[in-house]
């Protein structure tokens, strides 16, 4: 099933299960309980997209594909290389990203996210699952000039625009084996597999919750693998994701 998160042309904001020509509405939120339809529908071209949840957090991770690691010359991390991203930072698909006059150089990630169903606080990888509500595409844009000169993750991926997320949330996927790509202006910059994960989305979660409490709604940005690179003004950037469906997103200044 997928959830997605919209605004109507009156600018109601609304939950939705998505279907091939339209969206039906959901009675309260994906996090209250059963995914249950009603009779109210909209089509695609009577809503805006939003981003699919609205996350108290979104915590990302780093390092965590072992194609990315050795394309950087590094060794692979034992335990998960956790950074935050702040709500400012989200948009939905079909948003733009806005380039920002602080940095020269801005550059595409991919990632898999996984969205949290319900509080977690120090769960047993065994049960980890039993906390996810679903899957979803990431773009952890990231200011990469700014990076080098800070040496940590803050200030680089934290401007105004730089997680976009969506389109929405698969709640029916295993995410073990996902093919994941980036195209820029339609010319394929990443393809990889969820398989070359060194931590598994179970272990995220499990570790994640060990030291800090995750939310519903919470998002969990799971790495990118190797062949990030640039994002210019003007650019279109996809992110696909096997089961889950394409996000896209333009940069401007």
């Amino acid at each position: 099933m997928r959830v997605a998160r919209f605004k109507t042309k009156t600018g109601v904001v609304k939950y939705g299960i998505v279907s091939k020509d339209h969206l039906r509405v959901i009675i309260a939120t994906p996090f209250e309980g059963m995914i249950i339809g009603t009779s109210e529908a909209y089509g695609f071209d009577e809503v805006t997209l939003l981003a699919p949840c609205e996350p108290s957090k979104i915590v990302a991770v780093g390092l965590n594909y072992k194609e990315h690691v050795k394309e950087l010359g590094m060794e692979l991390p034992d335990t998960p290389l956790l950074f935050m991203k702040p709500q400012s930072s989200v948009i939905g698909h079909g948003q733009e990203i806005i380039y920002p006059r602080q940095s020269n150089r801005v550059d595409y990630e991919a990632e898999l996210g996984v969205v949290i169903s319900q509080k977690a606080t120090n769960i047993p990888e065994d049960k980890a699952h039993r906390y996810i509500l679903g899957y979803t595409c990431v773009n952890d844009v990231t200011a990469r000039d700014i990076q080098k000169i800070d040496g940590q993750f803050t200030r680089s991926k934290s401007f105004d625009t730089f997680c976009p997320f969506g389109p929405w949330i698969e709640t029916e996927l295993k995410p073990d084996n996902l093919k994941i790509e980036c195209l820029v202006n339609g010319e394929l910059k990443q393809s990889a597999s969820t398989s070359d994960l060194i931590h598994s989305v179970t272990k995220l979660v499990s570790f994640i919750s060990q030291h800090m409490t995750l939310e519903p709604g919470d998002l969990i940005a799971t790495g990118t693998p190797k062949g990030i690179g640039e994002l210019k003004p003007g650019d279109e950037v996809v992110v696909r994701i096997d089961g889950i469906g394409e996000l896209k997103n333009t940069v401007r200044k």
